[in-house]
């Protein structure tokens, strides 16, 4: 394995977040819980053959499995980001045991019907939606920065070796105790996770100021990744590649039936051959990642995917469709992990668990809505024609690389930096009362103008990423080298989490600014809040009428 030296002479391999207990211990209890559910997988998915011959039945036991993803993965993210994601993710687990095992008594009571089938999954779908989030973003309080990356492709790995041997063996407990047993088996491997979850002591950071809201949290996320075009490139080749790489998933049961002739066991050995190719994708990621641009992974990868595809459409032999699926799992951990760790390394440590969150969403929308359109193609048209046509929009997504670039990763500094110093405050204010407005005063000579504009161009992104509203950069007419900058917050709780957000790479560009900056004394800051004359007023005696509330409060009430 190649290594790569650390300041301190030790060796950076893919292997090195293991000397990490936590680490190590979730790992290793990870790899058992992505056993039980991909068996559980297996099991549902086959049990709907007999329960439902249609092909878009089929199809939408994974779509009910992503959907959950794709609807509550941004919620998720706030809670995440702003509650212990230890306890979230032992609620989240805690859950996931308990639908499986009435999962589980349905089978075996012969209770379970397609729509109860699809409701339970769909159940276990919102467990994964909340614990995900938790888990992606806890990576980065088990290890150091510097092994992220080598933690994230582990993670990877987990799931896929689950992956390789996971269907096989999902496919003979099919075949041997029924779906019952898979259901069974898949609550029971969650139990290990849970006690290492709630052994777990996390490092729990100081934080004075108050708990964001789940609301304002999930807008503020979505906030940060609409404004970031390096997250937002990333979002659309998600989407892009999960809607067009579902069909493999999510029409392979039908694959092994009707064009291998095969039985579960054959369905299991086909998902394991898509594991055993995303293995080597992720014990290869790193070396590949240092030989190969971000762009360049993901672009080849959809193209060689959507070959495979169609090879897997028209093969009548089980070997030659088992390596199709083996390039198949290759490119699907190649282009997932690349994006996710891209993505990691992008994103300051506040967001991290809604920017995720994010690329979650758009991800298991992409593969939801693929799921039920090339179920619905399948039904409609044929199996073989609805793989090929899917391997068709899939390579065509290597055209977006032209306009939605994958970055390569930062190497910013993302660490937490106060940048402005907080003006003495000689009155109590209210955490929800605002709006609170800055104005920052800068004096610039003209011949200096276009430099600081430009700079003020990336800081402008920065402020409006981290929450600030109604950003205006405005010139005094009477004193042409007097600069005002303004901008404001929702209220004084909003003004206190945007000051606390900023990086060290941030402070880097608002420095870049402060460079234009000819005055003796730093740029004046000033901050005020707005004032409502009625509600922070005196109030009313019971004699006197209760005042109308006009004017200004009333107009932007309304306007806004």
């Amino acid at each position: 394995m190649e290594s790569k030296r650390r300041a301190d002479g030790t060796a950076n391999t893919t292997f090195a977040p293991f000397r990490h207990r936590i680490f190590l211990g979730m790992w290793i209890a990870a790899v058992a819980a992505s056993f039980g559910s991909l068996i559980q997988t297996v099991g549902a998915a086959w049990l709907m053959t007999s329960l439902s011959g249609s092909a878009e039945m089929v199809a939408l036991v994974q779509t009910a499995s992503g959907l959950p993803v794709a609807i509550f993965a941004l919620a998720a993210g706030a809670i995440a980001d702003t509650y212990d994601r230890r306890r979230v993710m032992l609620v989240a687990l805690s859950m996931t045991f308990v639908v499986s095992v009435i999962l589980t008594v349905c089978q075996v009571a012969g209770v379970l019907t397609a729509n109860l089938l699809l409701a339970l999954t769909f159940l276990i779908g919102c467990c994964l939606a909340l614990y995900l989030p938790a888990w992606q973003s806890s990576v980065s309080e088990q290890v150091p920065r510097e092994d992220l990356p080598a933690a994230i492709s582990l993670n990877s790995l987990a799931f896929n070796i689950a992956r390789s041997l996971g269907p096989a063996i999902g496919g003979a407990v099919v075949t041997i105790g029924g779906a019952a047993a898979a259901f069974a088996t898949n609550a029971l491997c969650y139990l290990g996770l849970i006690g290492v979850v709630a052994a777990w002591r996390r490092p729990v950071a100081t934080n004075l100021l108050p708990r964001e809201r789940i609301l304002p949290a999930m807008q503020t996320g979505l906030r940060y990744v609409w404004l970031s075009p390096r997250m937002r490139a990333m979002l659309v080749r998600a989407l892009a590649f999960g809607f067009g790489g579902s069909s493999i998933n999510a029409l392979l049961p039908l694959v092994a039936r009707e064009l291998i002739q095969g039985g579960p066991f054959t369905y299991g050995l086909l998902l394991g051959a898509f594991g055993a190719g995303s293995v080597v994708g992720a014990l290869g990621l790193a070396k590949i990642r240092r030989r190969q641009p971000g762009d360049a992974v993901v672009k080849y990868a959809a193209a060689a995917f959507g070959l495979s595809a169609a090879v897997v459409a028209f093969s009548p032999w089980m070997v030659l469709t088992m390596l199709a699926l083996a390039v198949s799992g290759l490119c699907w951990v190649l282009t997932l992990a690349t994006l996710n760790v891209t993505l990691q390394m992008a994103a300051p440590r506040w967001v991290v668990g809604r920017a995720l969150a994010s690329f979650q969403m758009i991800l298991f929308a992409g593969v939801a809505g693929g799921s039920w359109v090339w179920g619905r193609f399948a039904e409609d048209v044929s199996l073989s024609a609805s793989l090929c046509l899917s391997g068709a929009v899939l390579a065509a997504t290597m055209l977006l690389g032209a306009r939605w670039r994958v970055p390569q990763t930062a190497d910013d500094n993302l660490e937490p930096a106060s940048t402005w110093t907080e003006v003495e405050l000689r009155a109590e204010i209210d955490p929800s009362t605002g709006p609170v407005i800055l104005f920052v005063e800068y004096d610039v000579s003209e011949e200096r103008v276009p430099g600081f504009l430009a700079a003020m161009t990336e800081l402008r992104q920065i402020r409006r990423r981290d929450g600030a509203r109604r950003w205006t950069l405005l010139q005094d007419l009477a004193d042409p080298e007097k600069w005002i900058e303004r901008f404001e917050s929702p209220t004084w709780a909003d003004h206190l989490h945007r000051y606390g957000r900023g990086t060290v790479a941030d402070r880097e560009i608002e420095e870049r600014v402060m460079a234009f900056h000819h005055g003796t004394d730093a740029p004046h800051i000033r901050q005020l809040i707005a004032r409502d004359p009625v509600a922070d007023g005196p109030k009313p005696t019971r004699d006197e009428a209760p005042a109308k509330r006009l004017g200004l409060f009333a107009i932007k009430d309304i306007m806004q």
